[in-house]
């Protein structure tokens, strides 16, 4: 059976609706925005990287992430410097003050995602992780 298209198109209201609300709430709750948070999980896990490099890593536009950089790097969390061997490319790094934040942060997003899930069945969440899996793995041939 066939799901009527405007079931789908309600289906996707609200994918985009929890998108929004998600966004906006982790922001309230952890004071760190889902992308700046991200930007500083991928430093997290390197010494030191070039921008152009984070950029394709977080999968957001170059501009937002050079954003996020400049607000980050105002805060104390991120330093830059250019590339001794090729001045073009920007090297950023997470500072000793930004990898104390992150493991805040880092707590500060499992508390939410708990809140967030806290009456799901552990089938549930597995099958809503298959679900959405399947959406990303759609999207990403478009």
């Amino acid at each position: 059976m066939t799901p009527s298209l405007s079931e789908e198109a309600h289906i996707f209201d609200q994918l985009q609706s929890l998108n929004k609300q998600i966004s906006t709430k982790f922001e309230r709750c952890a004071g760190i925005s889902p992308s700046r948070l991200q930007i500083l999980n991928q430093l997290y896990q390197v010494d030191e990287i070039s921008q152009t490099t984070l950029q394709k890593e977080v999968k957001i536009d170059n501009a937002a992430v050079t954003r996020h950089i400049k607000q980050l790097e105002v805060a104390g969390m991120v330093s830059r410097r250019n590339n001794p061997n090729d001045n073009r490319v920007t090297l950023v790094t997470l500072t000793n003050h930004g990898r104390q934040e992150i493991i805040a942060y880092k707590n500060e997003k499992q508390q939410f995602i708990t809140q967030l899930l806290k009456d799901f069945k552990d089938h549930e969440r597995s099958a809503l992780s298959e679900m959405l899996n399947r959406m990303i793995n759609h999207i990403s041939h478009f």
